[in-house]
């Protein structure tokens, strides 16, 4: 137990690189379970360490423990919890819960048998933590951290700290909010560096290896994240890898699922169930008519889940089109419900149908949007496309 405290009281010494995630203040703290899932370096540890030094500085009551940790390996997390609670211990943040082989039960255990502790912990975004788990549903409250929205990493170049806005704050008001943001900075001096490595911390640490280090994470999710906890076999890991760089190649990727099966080698039900799979680890975004209820049927276009992974994986088919798409689903899909569109190229909320292009796109028809590229102020119904990077 002291080691733990050892590490726990050296990592709040330290002196971190980093953003404040305003899911921070998002979050009920009130809630006795809570967790956090997040792809692999979106930053979760990070901010677990804010949170301690945020609500719990110097608090001891509070202790943050990787279950990475071969501490664990013998001991179980209820025997551990049973001490800490005893000793005066009201607090637990644990790192990678997924690291730990019975954390469903056991945490369930936790809470029931030690009614004034919350716990607080990380996880994979693959990680079942309500979905029928009958441990969990009624008790835990689950956050994703998404990456940076292009207003956080604004911000932070910039040093300056615009606000959030609602997507209906935007779209009544995104005249007035364009030109209080334009007084004070250029977004588009910003834009084409946050879209090619802006989305991941990465770049506040060492950006001359963003790109080999988002390609490292890609790969830890694929053989962790979607094999492993899938409960597939790591032999079917280049299946995997091939079906990625295919629909890099070629977004937006309108599936054929014969001929997928064919050229990955594997049965059209896998291809669904990687598809969906690599959708939980926050790899890829798929696109539905119906949304995400129809996700037993192909999707009607898939994308990669956010501009970055266009660059790392496949940059020789980059092209502005596809750039601007991915952008717009990746920020307004982060809060919002986003559907394929018969009238432009998504729908929002069932009800707000967007075209997505450069500076000169029109909406649709009268009563539709437009997210123009290249533009600081819109007009009417065409809206800066950066400005849709301030929800969040």
């Amino acid at each position: 137990m002291q080691s733990l405290v050892n590490i726990h009281n050296t990592l709040q010494e330290q002196t971190l690189s980093t953003i404040r995630r305003e899911l921070m203040d998002d979050i009920n703290w009130d809630d006795r379970i809570i967790g956090i899932k997040g792809f692999r370096g979106v930053g979760k540890t990070t901010f677990l360490l804010n949170v301690v030094k945020e609500r719990y500085l110097n608090d001891k009551s509070c202790l943050y423990v990787n279950l990475n940790n071969f501490y664990f390996t013998k001991r179980k997390i209820v025997s551990f919890v049973d001490e800490f609670y005893k000793t005066g211990g009201k607090t637990l943040v644990f790192d990678q819960i997924h690291k730990y082989p019975e954390w469903a039960s056991e945490l369930r255990t936790c809470y029931d048998n030690f009614p004034e502790l919350k716990i607080i912990f990380s996880a994979s975004p693959v990680l079942r933590v309500l979905e029928g788990n009958n441990e969990l549903i009624d008790i835990a409250k689950i956050y994703h951290l998404e990456g940076l929205s292009f207003r956080e990493y604004l911000n932070y170049q910039s040093n300056l700290n615009f606000r959030r806005y609602s997507l209906q704050e935007i779209l009544t008001n995104h005249i007035s909010i364009a030109q209080e943001i334009v007084q004070e900075v250029k977004p588009l001096a910003y834009f084409n560096d946050y879209l090619k490595d802006g989305f991941y911390p990465y770049f506040l640490d060492n950006k001359g290896f963003y790109s080999e280090t988002l390609l490292k994470h890609i790969n830890l999710a694929l053989e962790i994240d979607v094999t492993y906890l899938n409960q597939i076999d790591l032999q079917y890991l280049p299946k995997l890898r091939k079906l990625l760089q295919i629909i890099a190649s070629q977004v937006p990727f309108s599936p054929n699922v014969s001929k997928l099966s064919a050229d990955v080698q594997t049965s059209r039900a896998t291809i669904m169930n990687y598809l969906r799979y690599m959708k939980n680890a926050r790899i890829i975004n798929m696109l539905f008519s119906n949304g995400n209820e129809d996700e037993i049927k192909k999707p009607d276009l898939v994308y990669l889940h956010n501009t970055n992974l266009m660059y790392a994986i496949d940059e020789v088919n980059i092209n502005s089109k596809t750039l601007r798409k991915t952008f717009f689903y990746n920020q307004v899909g982060y809060k919002n419900r986003i559907k394929s569109s018969e009238k432009a190229d998504f729908k929002v909320n069932d009800h707000i149908h967007f075209s997505v292009g450069g500076k000169y796109t029109l909406p649709a028809e009268n009563g539709c949007f437009a997210a123009a590229d290249m533009i600081e102020i819109g007009k009417g119904d065409v809206i800066p496309l950066w400005l849709f990077g301030f929800l969040y």
